[in-house]
Parts: structure tokens; C-alpha cells; sequence
């Protein structure tokens, strides 16, 4: 047994730390985990927003992905931004030959605030290649929405909504629900073997919480490589995603929504 378990990031990098691959390696980094990465984009972003993308050839995206599953045989995968068909095609090619033990797919599709970060085409491809070799997919409420045609409005609504999904791919579904209305946090699991979990915590304001679902899902694939089951595993991550954001709160990095703050114990 290795001391550590490597998990693996296929994601975009974010110069300015707070989110993508670096978010990524600083958390599972602070998870105890051995932290190795696949770069699918460089995005031009800091604080205040994205100003570009430049996506990674599909080639070297493969190329990278067959040295680290050659030779680090991850015991976890975390997965982020996917730029285009391509590239989406090379990563479930990648899964479906190397068989990782636990998939995490944080589905950046759409923006909390609703905006399309992938073209219909991309989705479509997602859906039919990539889900059924998850074992996790974390979409928040409006990617609910484009995948059923259905935005859940409150827990009971969230849970009809991951069992749907479970079922379809045939993957456990965590839906994120940081921007229902009220004070109280919930997001819902359902698992593959049927069973439904709520967590439910109080938000915690901040102008700080860039990277929030990087955070989470890479600290998700981090716990469930290091054993633990799926509830469980989501249920640490989520404590930790809280500790990272209250100490995130004064951080004073950049000028817009800055960074949580990862190393908190």
C-alpha cells in the first residue's frame, strides 16, 4: 500500500490560483493525497472574471493522460473543464481503456448564474460518452436543468432529479443547490444503490468563493481514493468546503471574488 493515493485532475488551469487545476492540487494536497494533473485548457482569469480560453490540442491532452495512467495508475480521477468534442471524446477513450476505480465529473456546463459554458454538441457527446464511466457527476441547479429539461426548486425537487439522473447514466448524482433561495445550504446525493442523502448547513457569506466546485469535487475523488464511501466522502468534503470558505472570508487576494483558502487542517 502506497502512503498516499493518487488522484488525478483533467481540468483547465487558472492563472490566478484560485480555481481549476490549481484549486485542484491544493486540495487534495491538503487532503493527503498525491496530487497529478492533466491539463485539458489555459484560461487567461483572475479575480474579477475570464477574459479567455485557449483549449489544449486533443493530441497532447491524450498524450498526457496515457503517461500518467501508464505509469501513477491513479486510484482516483477528478474531472473539470472539457473545452470541446474532441477533447471530450479523448478523455471517455482514456476512461473506457484504463478503467480508474472512482470517476468524479464536476459538470461544467452551465454558470450558476445560467450562462452556457459548452455547446450543445459538447453536452450531447457528455452525455452519451462520458457520464456511464463516472462514478460521481456533481451538476449544479441550471446544469439540471439543461440535462432534464427540469430546475429543482427545493430539496424534495432535487432528489426526484438525481435519482432521474442516477438511473439514466447509471452513476451516483450529487446535485449542489448553493443558490436556492433562503439562508441553508442543501445539496442532495443519491447513490447507485438507491439511497438518497440531504446535507443541509447554513451559507456562509463570504466575497470570497471562487472555485467553490472544483474544491468540492477534487476533495470528493480525494476521500473516496483514500477508501471511504461515497455518503461519507461527500460528507467530509463538504465540512471541509466549509472550513475552506470561512477562512477564505479575509483573504484579500484580487479585487473580485477571490479564492477559498484550502490548507485548513
Amino acid at each position: 500500500m502506497r502512503p498516499y493515493p493518487v488522484v488525478l485532475s483533467i481540468a483547465g488551469s487558472d492563472c490566478s490560483g484560485g480555481a481549476g487545476i490549481q484549486a485542484d492540487i491544493k486540495t487534495i494536497s491538503a487532503l493527503q493525497g498525491y496530487a497529478a494533473s492533466v491539463i485539458t485548457a489555459v484560461t487567461i482569469q483572475n479575480t474579477l472574471g475570464v477574459q479567455g480560453v485557449c483549449p489544449i490540442p486533443p493530441e497532447t491532452v491524450k498524450g498526457q493522460l496515457t503517461a500518467v495512467m501508464d505509469d501513477l495508475q491513479p486510484d482516483a480521477v477528478k474531472i473539470g473543464m472539457i473545452p470541446d468534442v474532441a477533447t471530450v471524446r479523448v478523455i471517455a477513450r482514456c476512461l473506457a481503456t484504463y478503467r480508474p476505480r472512482h470517476v468524479v465529473y464536476d459538470t461544467v456546463m452551465v454558470s450558476s448564474s445560467g450562462r452556457a459554458l459548452m455547446s450543445p454538441e459538447a453536452i450531447e457527446e457528455i452525455r452519451q460518452t462520458l457520464f456511464p464511466l463516472t462514478t460521481l457527476i456533481t451538476p449544479n441547479l441550471n446544469e439540471v436543468s439543461t440535462l432534464t429539461g427540469r430546475q429543482p426548486r427545493s430539496p424534495e425537487e432535487m432528489a426526484q432529479e438525481a435519482s432521474r439522473l442516477a438511473g439514466q447514466y447509471g452513476t451516483s448524482v450529487l446535485i449542489k443547490g448553493g443558490h436556492l433561495e433562503g439562508d441553508t445550504m442543501y445539496d442532495v446525493l443519491h447513490t447507485l444503490d438507491g439511497q438518497t442523502y440531504t446535507y443541509e448547513e447554513k451559507k456562509i457569506e463570504s466575497p470570497n468563493l471562487h472555485g467553490t466546485g472544483c474544491t468540492l469535487s477534487s476533495a470528493i475523488a480525494t476521500h473516496l481514493a483514500h477508501g471511504l464511501p461515497m455518503d461519507e466522502a461527500v460528507r467530509r468534503s463538504k465540512a471541509y468546503i466549509s472550513l475552506a470558505i470561512a477562512a477564505g472570508r479575509g483573504l484579500g487576494i484580487g479585487h473580485g471574488n477571490g479564492p477559498l483558502w484550502h490548507f485548513v487542517g
